[in-house]
């Protein structure tokens, strides 16, 4: 499996799933979704973890099947 970098994942969760920037700190962005209290925070790093990108969809409710084919 291929790990994304954190552009790529903010990329798609604003085109695909309706997330919107909230706001940028140091290397991390925030996402922001109408409907939803919690905000997601993604580490704009050249490739994310693996367990850092799980976790970004988990908290974000997407499959990572589902997810890696908007790639």
């Amino acid at each position: 499996m291929k790990i994304p970098s954190g552009l790529e994942v903010v990329k798609v969760l604003t085109k695909y799933y309706g997330w919107k920037i909230h706001g940028r700190e140091g290397s991390h962005v925030t996402l922001k979704k109408e409907g939803e209290m919690n905000l997601l925070t993604v580490p704009f790093h050249k490739q994310l973890k693996q367990g850092t990108f799980l976790a970004v969809l988990r908290k974000a409710k997407i499959e990572k099947e589902e997810f890696l084919q908007k790639l």
